[in-house]
Formats: C-alpha cells, structure tokens, sequence
C-alpha cells in the first residue's frame, strides 16, 4: 500500500533572513531599473512577497534604499585594498585612486545615490554613512602622514587637505558618469590624480626629464674622463726604447 503523499509546509522565514531577501531583491532592481524610478512592487515580487510585507521591515522606499546603500558601502570596507602589498607613495596614491574609481565604475547607481541623495542631507554627519565614508578614506590619510613623517611630502601641508584633494578630484572627474553624460577609463584617471598630487606635495621634486637626462650624461662623461686619466698612456712605436 502506496503511502500518502505528504503536504509541504511553508517556512517562516526569521526576522533577518526576510530582510536579507528584501534587500538582495531590491539592490538588483536598482541595479536594473536605477534608484529613481523603482517601486515598492517591484521588489516584492523579485523578493516573492507582497508589497506590504516589505512594510514590516522598512519605513518606507528611501529607508529601504538607505539600508540597501549602507550594505553595499559596508562590503567596500570589508574588502581587502590589498595596499600592504603595494610600495612607493605614488603607486599607492594611484592604487588608492584605482580603486574607488572601480568601484564607481562598478556600481554607478549606488555611488550617485549616495552622492547626490545621501550626502546632501543636512544631518549626513550624524549619519553611518559619514563614519563609514571617513573609514574609507582613512588609507589615503594615512599614506600622506607617512609621507610626511619621512620627509617625502612638505610638511607644512595638512594630510587632511591632500586626502580631499584626491577623493575631490575623483568626484569631480566622475560626475558626468554618474549624471550618464559620459565615460572615464579608471586606470587613466588613477594616474594623472596620483601624479599630480604626489609631485605637488613632493618636498624635493624631482627634475624634469630633460634636466635628469643631462645630468645623467654629465655624470658618465665626468666617470670616463677619471678613468681616463687614471690609466697610463701605452708607449707608441717612437717612443720605444731602443
């Protein structure tokens, strides 16, 4: 005798678990659809809920948007920057620069979002997303400090100032992107901010290349002639003794 089929219960989803769905289906429909125009609908039916149940768990759109935008800046922090493995001020600078740009080029509607929405907002300082921004910046402080202390960079600069100077030109440079009016090459647009910032804030800069190549010239021509003349003549065929 056959045994009777049994019935599938549905799973109550815990409290964290319902929320991680939420936010999972909602960072892909703003990934496809944009901050702008996304509907609470939309994301309970990527999540396979009602768009009540989302209620629940958020306020309302933005603090869902809010949520899914901390997360997504959380796991940029948690990420290895793998800048322990890189030497030299100016590369690090560079590599610095190479990765937010990345990320930006990753993830535009997130990083406009955060821009254009969240850091306007007159209470963004006692938000997380300041905390969180300061954390994220805080490699590009601490190069400069180094920098610093080592006699490579004037010292009469403020590493704060230099730190704002790169993520500004980052932003700056990045706007049209975000807007969808244009495009940047992250490799290209890391290597003229390094560039820039780390020969202006050099204490002893470095010549030009036209100036290092002549005195490189000079310094072999000054070579050869000591040992020139540190070498005795070889007697020529008049000069035989006979």
């Amino acid at each position: 005798m056959a045994k009777p089929a049994t019935r599938k219960t549905a799973t109550r989803l815990s409290i964290d678990d319902r929320t991680a769905d939420i936010l999972n289906a909602a960072r892909q429909i703003i990934s496809e659809k944009g901050y702008e125009k996304i509907l609470l609908a939309d994301i309970a039916r990527q999540a396979g809920i009602v768009e009540g149940t989302i209620y629940r768990y958020f306020q309302n759109k933005r603090d869902l948007l809010v949520k899914v935008a901390e997360l997504w800046f959380g796991e940029q922090l948690t990420a290895d920057s793998h800048l322990d493995g890189i030497s030299g001020t100016q590369n690090k600078l560079r590599h610095v620069a190479w990765r937010t740009l990345s990320i930006i080029k990753r993830e535009p509607v997130l990083s406009r979002f955060m821009l254009m929405e969240l850091r306007p907002d007159p209470n963004y300082r006692s938000t997380p997303f300041f905390e969180l921004n300061r954390h994220f910046t805080r490699e590009t402080l601490q190069i400069c400090k180094d920098a610093i202390a080592s006699g490579e960079f004037h010292a009469d600069v403020s590493p704060t100032l230099m730190r704002d100077m790169l993520h500004g030109c980052i932003e700056h440079r990045t706007w049209a992107f975000l807007r969808g009016e244009g495009d940047f090459s992250p490799d290209e647009v890391a290597e003229g901010i390094a560039t820039v910032v780390y020969r202006g804030m050099l204490a002893h800069p470095v010549p030009s290349q036209p100036a290092a190549a002549l005195e490189t010239l000079v310094s072999r021509l000054e070579k050869v002639a000591e040992r020139l003349e540190q070498k005795p003549p070889r007697a020529g065929r008049g000069n035989q003794l006979r």
